[in-house]
């Protein structure tokens, strides 16, 4: 069975920094996309970065110029680097993958969530 283990959240003040990262883990012949999701309380899931295997990478609006996605193929890890974070990005953040398994079976993959909270 493939996992995704998530770590990296806290609490930080406005302005401050996180960085996630996210280890894919078991019968795993390649990964095609790896990205982040969040959730606020009240709201709907959505995404924040996504990134292929080719390194092409898609950043909602909302974070732009101050979330950076990068991934270690080697790993089997994606990361995401928070910076200058604002009240609004308290959400739990979710890691999501797209994996082919050890048996060609290609599968959807979510990770159990890390809490990031920014509040003074």
């Amino acid at each position: 069975q493939v996992q995704l283990v998530e770590s990296g959240g806290g609490v930080v003040q406005p302005g401050g920094s996180l960085r996630l990262s996210c280890a894919a883990s078991g019968s795993i012949f390649s990964i095609n996309i790896m990205g982040w999701y969040r959730q606020a309380p009240g709201k709907e899931r959505e995404p924040v970065a996504t990134i292929r295997s080719g390194g092409s990478t898609n950043y909602a609006d909302s974070v732009k110029g101050r979330f950076t996605i990068s991934r270690d193929n080697a790993k089997n890890t994606v990361y995401l680097q928070m910076n200058s974070l604002k009240p609004e990005d308290t959400a739990v953040y979710y890691c999501n993958a797209v994996i082919l398994s050890s048996v060609l079976r290609a599968d959807d993959y979510w990770g159990q969530g890390t809490q990031v909270t920014v509040s003074s």
